[in-house]
């Protein structure tokens, strides 16, 4: 029982490392990581951060790039970086990678994707948003 409470306490640690740092010092970042020309973002579950373009923001997008199923699919990473204001215009934060910690392959399912008679692929949303029945 002690063992649980322990394993509990360790995962709320770990998932609570998205936390304010003012002192520079570099949190743990666990979340969704996509690159598409020279702009970066990293999604969480209660963030979304643009990332620094720096050399460790191009390793980690080669370290992706055999993972995605497609062009657009976001790939869980882990890594370790300092969460600032950001001074331009985008993201209210952003991040910059200091170390990448880990990659690991993509488990949600893909969005469906249907030809409009015009050739256009749309990507079909769950649900009914719109439609009145």
């Amino acid at each position: 029982m002690k063992k649980l409470g322990i394993l509990i306490v360790l995962s709320l640690i770990i998932f609570s490392c998205k936390s304010e740092n003012k002192s520079g010092e570099s949190n743990l970042i666990r979340g969704e990581f996509i690159f598409i020309d020279d702009a970066a973002v990293i999604k969480g579950t209660d963030f979304i951060y643009g990332v620094v373009i720096n050399e460790l923001t191009h390793e980690l997008a080669k370290k992706i790039e055999p993972l995605q199923r497609e062009e657009y699919d976001m790939v869980p990473v882990v890594i370790k970086g300092i969460v600032k204001p950001n001074p331009d215009e985008g993201w209210e934060e952003i991040v910059e990678i200091k170390e990448i910690i880990g990659v690991s392959a993509p488990t949600s399912e893909l969005p469906t994707k249907i030809k409009s008679p015009d050739g256009e692929e749309n990507t079909e949303k769950s649900g009914h948003e719109g439609h009145n029945h």
